[in-house]
């Protein structure tokens, strides 16, 4: 069985901790798209750099993210974003709103679309998971780039599973929890007096509350690999346990 994957934001955290489980795999192609690059040497893997924030060059280089080819499985996961300006409304810059909804938003949108279009003629198995986020659901003081594109891609991810669910695809939406990557920790030096929640997200690192990658990695690897578990498209890795 030969699968194909596609996964946005693999240098680092999240990203890479899925990159390397899915890279363990015997049978599969990858493209892995990032701003910037880790340079491995592996047959099974190719690297496109590219910033997705950048729409036109995003379109552009589109065709060239989805091979063609015969694969039995393919999936696309969005996982590239950054938590934005940890500000109040009214202290935001414009030119920020627009870089951070480019790419938590508007990125994985047009990526969507795209693979739809590629793929919707292939009898292959056919997924699609965005990371997602608490913060989709619950409001955030000092957070609305990042719960506003959150909450956008949830919805988003609804109504694709509505408009594809008679031609063979599933869709995710799928909260990883809190994990002790590089955007907790830029969460941690945010401006108290602009993220009334600072302490609490310091307190998770101090008292252990983090999940590694790696951990995080493998239960979306196991959401993909059993997808007929997950009748619903928004889950959250805090509500299943591996086997």
């Amino acid at each position: 069985m030969k699968s194909l994957l596609i996964l946005t934001g693999h240098t680092k955290g999240l990203g890479k901790a899925i990159l390397e489980r899915f890279l363990a795999l015997e049978n599969i192609r990858i493209v892995a798209v990032s701003r910037s690059i880790l340079n491995l040497q592996d047959p099974k893997l190719t690297e496109v750099q590219l910033d997705l924030s950048d729409l036109d060059a995003l379109e552009s280089r589109l065709p060239a993210l989805f091979p063609t080819g015969k694969f039995d499985k393919v999936i696309l996961i969005n996982n590239a974003g950054k938590i934005g300006e940890i500000k109040p409304v009214g202290k935001l810059q414009p030119k920020a709103i627009q870089g951070v909804m480019n790419l938590n938003l508007l990125a994985p949108m047009i990526l969507t679309n795209g693979f739809v279009e590629a793929y919707s003629g292939s009898k292959s198995e056919k997924l699609i998971c965005t990371i997602s986020s608490g913060a989709a659901h619950k409001p955030l003081a000092g957070w609305s780039e990042y719960c506003t594109g959150k909450a956008g891609l949830a919805m988003f991810s609804k109504v694709a599973a509505e408009d594809l669910k008679e031609k063979g695809f599933r869709v995710f939406s799928l909260a990883p929890g809190i994990i002790d990557t590089e955007m907790q920790a830029d969460i941690r030096k945010a401006d108290p007096s602009d993220f009334p929640a600072l302490e609490r997200f310091a307190q998770y690192k101090s008292e252990g509350h983090l999940s590694s990658a790696t951990e995080v990695a493998e239960k979306v690897y196991y959401l993909l690999d059993n997808p007929i578990l997950f009748q619903e498209v928004v889950q959250d890795v805090r509500n299943f346990d591996l086997p």
